[in-house]
């Protein structure tokens, strides 16, 4: 499941940097004003993605998690008011090896940030789909595993460095993603996981 970087014509060069204890304060800045732009609009608003895992690596991109109840017109103009805009071809998430289900569960919208706002990764997904479930799981999974974190973390150092071309990154990293996903959810299961409280 592609999680961050979106795929796009231009190669940029990739760098994973540490842990970046602003991260979560930058994150939250943001979402306040997504959520006074959304409003009711977003059943909740998360901090995803490697840099809401203390302690973890990451390229210096926040990922953010939008749940809706529906991809509604309104959240579409709302995100649209807020300087966001949604690139071409990005519509659905990987979905993995023998998911179950439709692949509706893997819809979402994509959107880049405002002109001059830092670096984000903005994905709207709807309540209860399994993409939706899946970007949740996986944070709250690697921030109760720090050896599975630091693993995923050196992975991406490698194909940061080693990739000829850096548009295969999210090619190459999606099934490494997917075998701790696997990993994920039997400790859901175990522990009976649920999603807390939304972070905004």
């Amino acid at each position: 499941m592609n999680l961050g970087t979106p795929i796009s014509g231009k190669k940029t060069m990739l760098e994973i940097v540490p842990y970046k204890t602003n991260w979560p304060s930058e994150f939250h800045q943001i979402a306040s004003i997504l959520r006074q732009g959304l409003g009711a609009s977003a059943v909740r608003i998360d901090h995803i993605g490697s840099t809401s895992v203390p302690g973890m690596a990451a390229k210096d991109i926040i990922d953010i998690q939008i749940t809706v109840s529906a991809l509604d017109p309104r959240v579409l103009s709302a995100m649209l008011a807020l300087g966001y805009s949604q690139p071409q071809g990005i519509w659905r998430d990987h979905r993995p090896a023998r998911a179950d289900g439709p692949e509706t569960e893997w819809e979402k919208w994509y959107f880049n940030p405002p002109p001059g706002q830092r670096r984000t990764n903005t994905h709207v997904r709807i309540q209860g789909r399994a993409n939706q479930r899946y970007a949740l799981l996986f944070r709250d999974y690697l921030r109760s595993h720090a050896a599975t974190a630091e693993a995923y973390a050196e992975l991406k150092r490698r194909l940061a460095q080693h990739l000829a071309d850096p548009q295969m990154y999210p090619d190459v990293k999606d099934p490494a993603v997917d075998l701790i996903y696997l990993a994920a959810q039997e400790w859901a299961a175990a522990t009976h996981w649920q999603p807390g409280q939304s972070d905004a």
